[in-house]
């Protein structure tokens, strides 16, 4: 399937909530009702009070700038002006230098897909030639480790991992020396989630950062936020406190194709101000795709 049609596929469930919730008010005649109906849609679609807002208002000045009358041709600017919020966050692609090392630290709260994605990324980068190495830091979770050691195991790359409990920046310390050992191009770092314990988990994260910083002064490093995309509006907040103890480069937004809430990728770039790297939209290795925020912003709107 063409990437195209598989993002279309794979935004359906939102699609039709979506597009379909917002139809049903775009139509009669332009006035504060229509506002007000407006900024309450576009909320229930997860996009956030905020950025709901600020659509609400864009389309109010462009109804009174060109003099529109009727409803339906609002719907055009509705898309071009989420077209646009998506593309002022468009990110570029994931960047590698070659002979250096480069570091993907990869956040986020359990469950919500960094673990998977970790091993797909593992599987694109080692099917391009790259050498990657993973790093098995969060250590509270035995489960996190095996799961991780089996996606390794899947992709052929080498895994980093120490026992149950063990200081996630020991096991970062161990990767990075590793890594400069073997000439690895790629290392990719997993990190515990557990936001229910939130001061312990920043000054862990914190702590990782400085060890990368130290030990891989001349790395080329990326922190990623991996976002479930069927949590709507808990993401904006993850993106908050995550943000808090490390410095993001980019999010992932991960099971796109099973949830109606994607349009909360809308809030989530211009709340938080950072890019979309990838998107999962499917359950293959090839379903983690890099973003493109035009053809999201079509996806939404067309079949």
């Amino acid at each position: 399937m063409g990437f195209l049609k598989k993002l279309s596929s794979g935004l359906s469930k939102t699609r039709a909530s979506f597009t379909g919730n917002l139809k049903n008010i775009f139509s009669g005649r332009v006035d504060e009702e229509f506002f007000e109906e407006l900024e309450e849609s576009l909320i229930l679609a997860d996009i956030g009070v905020s950025t709901s807002l600020q659509l609400s208002e864009r389309l109010r000045e462009r109804a009174r700038e060109d003099k529109i009358k009727e409803r339906e041709a609002l719907w055009a600017a509705l898309e071009e002006e989420i077209t646009a919020i998506l593309l002022s966050h468009q990110g570029e692609k994931l960047q590698f230098q070659d002979g250096k090392l480069n570091i993907l630290v990869m956040t986020g709260v359990n469950g919500a897909g960094k673990t998977t994605t970790i091993g797909k990324l593992a599987s694109r980068y080692q099917a391009e030639g790259k050498k990657v190495l993973l790093a098995a830091a969060d250590t509270y979770r035995a489960a996190a480790a095996e799961q991780l050691e089996g996606w390794a195991k899947r992709a052929g790359v080498p895994l980093i991992r120490q026992s149950e409990g063990a200081d996630p920046a020991a096991v970062v310390f161990d990767s990075i020396a590793a890594a400069k050992a073997r000439k690895i191009d790629i290392l990719i770092i997993d990190t515990a989630g557990r936001l229910q314990n939130k001061a312990n988990l920043m000054a862990e994260l914190a702590k990782i950062g400085r060890v990368i910083e130290r030990e891989a002064p001349e790395a080329v490093v990326e922190n990623l936020l991996v976002l479930d995309g069927g949590t709507g509006q808990n993401a904006i907040s993850q993106a908050r406190q995550f943000a808090e103890a490390i410095p993001l480069t980019g999010l992932v937004i991960t099971k796109l194709d099973g949830t109606a809430k994607g349009g909360a990728v809308i809030g989530i770039v211009e709340e938080s101000g950072l890019p979309v790297r990838l998107i999962g939209i499917g359950e293959g290795i090839e379903d983690l795709r890099d973003f493109d925020a035009a053809a999201f912003a079509k996806a939404l709107f067309e079949e």
